[in-house]
């Protein structure tokens, strides 16, 4: 291995996604060793076992309790070792993350990893080169304490373009505009900016933006000109969801029930919504929207409030309030679907959906009379709760693939899948019915 050429023996350093595998390797060879300070990136993560193992010989006062060097002080003798940095990974690994603060009370410090006394330490040393930066935190430390990280990244990264926080508490008083930034995420946020001015202020070049579980939200905006990709998920705090973004291509959008949600996104051509409650929601008309999801707590109600939509190729329609088979009525009909989305050439409902469709006491629910004219694929997935409805829904469908053969139907699939405990099994009965020569097959086969 001695003869292999140094830029092999660094190529393989970098194939390694963990800084601690890469320190395990400089023991092991003097070379590895050598050209480690040539590596570009860092990537440090705390397990579980080892915040248990710290804290059990923390309890120990026995002087035969093996030291555990603290966490920081490992990551800031990697920063120290590096020439220069492009990337930095620091957090925790997601079962410690999952650990509540009511699971554990810890007062310390040694895993707080967006304290600011902490990242003055090192990011002044990384941040002329920084082009990605993620800090998981341990929310247990972090969620009462405050954070500076925001400022102090804007103060010193300009030419950082891809920034990721997770868990922890974000102040932004004395933010700086960042330019150069294109990609955030926040993740599991408490943000002291109500209604995301100076996300607006400070990052106008975004182009990926995700908010998921970002809290201290009154009537948040957003509005970015460059915006083409976001993943919006937000508790039913905020009563009023904006969001303005003229180039935006794709969009994921989780809320509980807004009194009030505006979406102006004339790019729009993939749509993710989900949400319990529609009462109040109005839909603009989306000219260029190709792919769109829908999830409701009555997905008849949410459909019904879109306008005439003829550009929508591909429609997955899912539904909250049937999980458990159909109870109740409904008044969600395939023949009133095809009547606001009358172009759709692929179409998925999923097993809640489904049961909603059963739900509908209207015999002539299951014909399609309108629009339909350029369905190729039928895709639906089955609660097995009463056979003899189910499989009367499905032979409602299929005989409508025999009789018009003109409709240019392809291919119709019925999966019939089981619940149990909240969670879909994974194997499905499978139907697939070709239209071209009425040939049915019926087979099992696992889907995930």
């Amino acid at each position: 291995m001695d003869k292999l050429p140094q830029a092999l023996i660094l190529e393989i350093l970098s194939r390694l996604n963990d800084s601690a595998d890469v320190a395990r390797c400089r023991l092991a060879w003097k070379t590895f060793d050598a050209l480690s300070s040539d590596l570009r990136s860092i990537n440090l993560q705390c397990s579980l076992e080892r915040y248990i193992r710290s804290r059990s010989r923390a309890s120990d006062s026995s002087s035969s309790a093996q030291i555990t060097i603290p966490f920081k002080r490992i990551f800031l003798n990697l920063v120290s070792n590096l020439r220069v940095v492009d990337s930095v990974r620091i957090g925790t690994e997601k079962p410690l993350r999952d650990v509540s603060y009511d699971d554990v009370e810890d007062e310390a410090d040694d895993l707080y990893l967006t304290d600011g006394n902490f990242v003055k330490e090192w990011l002044p040393r990384v941040s002329g080169e920084l082009k990605s930066l993620s800090v998981s935190d341990f929310w247990v430390q972090s969620c009462w304490r405050r954070s500076n990280l925001l400022p102090l990244v804007s103060a010193y990264c300009h030419n950082l373009l891809k920034l990721e926080v997770k868990n922890a508490w974000l102040s932004v008083d004395n933010l700086n505009p960042m330019p150069n930034l294109t990609s955030l995420t926040l993740e599991f946020i408490r943000l002291d900016d109500d209604n995301l001015n100076e996300l607006n202020r400070c990052f106008p070049s975004l182009q990926v933006l995700n908010l998921i579980g970002v809290g201290g939200l009154k009537l948040p905006t957003i509005h970015l000109p460059n915006l083409k990709t976001c993943h919006w998920a937000v508790s039913n705090a905020p009563s009023s969801l904006s969001l303005i973004a003229p180039n935006l291509i794709t969009l994921r959008l989780e809320c509980v029930r807004p009194t009030a949600l505006y979406v102006e996104a004339p790019m729009l051509a993939h749509f993710h919504l989900a949400l319990d409650h529609a009462d109040t929601f109005v839909v603009r008309r989306f000219e260029n929207l190709k792919t769109l999801w829908l999830e409701c707590l009555y997905i008849g109600s949410l459909c019904f409030k879109f306008p005439l939509t003829i550009s929508v190729e591909h429609l997955t329609v899912d539904s909250r309030k049937w999980a458990k088979g159909a109870a109740g009525y409904s008044n969600f009909t395939l023949d009133k679907l095809f009547t606001v989305f009358p172009t759709v050439s692929s179409l998925c409902i999923n097993p809640s959906a489904w049961s909603e469709l059963e739900a509908c006491y209207d015999p002539d629910g299951w014909e399609i009379r309108r629009g339909r004219r350029g369905l190729k694929t039928f895709r639906a997935y089955l609660l097995l709760v009463d056979p003899l409805l189910t499989f009367s829904s499905v032979a409602s469908v299929v005989n409508q693939c025999k009789v018009h053969e003109l409709l240019a139907w392809t291919r119709v699939e019925m999966g019939i899948v089981e619940r149990r405990n909240g969670r879909f099994l994974d194997n499905r009965s499978y139907i697939r019915f070709n239209a071209t020569n009425h040939d049915m097959i019926h087979r099992r086969r696992k889907y995930w």
